[in-house]
């Protein structure tokens, strides 16, 4: 019998404040390599992402990770299993050691240094402040707080949105050798260079679902022609106040994208 994918989407809807984000989701990720959920800003990429953790509740339909329905889960031994690194790194007042500790007390500092060095960065950073890290060093250093607690799993929202193309790249690299090493990645962009450079599978969403072929086909080609938006897509299945509620707030610049 084959093993159940990561995730299982089966009829997933979301509302949030009479908005309609997602919109009958029916979707399998795949339990290896890297899948990249790719579209443009408002599309509900994001919103998806965070169902995944349960961070979000679906409103209508199922979730099910490695077979299981989510809402059966834990939601604390879920985010164990699943890890996520959101948009913009959040570190914590104090050293790095001090943010890996808040994610695994107990841990010591081989095992702090081996989560730096799965996000590629070496063990001298433990007594670094994280106040003095560069935007490019704070996201692996948060990627290293996500990994010491040894998720099954990453969940990537934008997480390069914010850096510099050199510390892009060095992002990418280190998920790469992650997805390599037997952890499966799921991870949300809008950039379809990004896209081609990681994706082992690639998910389009639209206007808060997944693409049909007519769809998915004129969104790559708007986005090769510079439209990184996907603005020919248009948002058949959503009504405007949706587009507008999937723009605003949460983590990052698009929450809900």
């Amino acid at each position: 019998m084959p093993a159940a994918p990561l995730y299982e989407l089966v009829g997933v809807g979301l509302v949030i404040d009479g908005a309609t984000i997602l919109d009958g989701v029916d979707l399998t990720i795949a339990d290896e390599g890297i899948t990249v959920v790719l579209g443009p800003s408002g599309a509900g990429k994001s919103m998806l992402l965070r169902l995944l953790n349960r961070l979000e509740v679906p409103t209508t339909g199922e979730v099910r990770y490695r077979g299981e329905p989510v809402d059966a889960l834990d939601p604390l031994e879920l985010r164990r299993r699943v890890g996520m690194v959101f948009q913009r790194p959040a570190p914590f007042p104090g050293t790095v050691r001090d943010n890996l500790l808040v994610a695994d007390p107990g841990a010591g500092d081989d095992e702090l240094a081996a989560a730096l060095r799965d996000a590629q960065l070496v063990r001298a950073f433990l007594d670094r402040s994280a106040d003095e890290l560069s935007g490019g060093e704070a996201q692996r250093m948060c990627l290293a707080r996500t990994l010491v607690t040894g998720p099954d799993a990453l969940l990537m929202d934008e997480p390069t949105s914010a850096l510099d193309p050199e510390a892009r790249h060095g992002l990418e690299r280190t998920a790469r050798r992650l997805a390599d090493a037997g952890r499966p990645l799921v991870w949300v962009t809008h950039d379809l260079a990004q896209a081609d450079r990681l994706a082992d599978h690639m998910v389009v969403m639209v206007g808060g679902h997944v693409a049909g072929d007519e769809e998915r086909a004129r969104f790559i080609a708007g986005a090769r022609d510079g439209d990184v938006d996907g603005r020919g897509c248009g948002r058949s299945r959503r009504r405007d106040g949706a587009a507008a509620a999937g723009e605003a707030g949460g983590e990052g610049e698009d929450a809900r994208g």
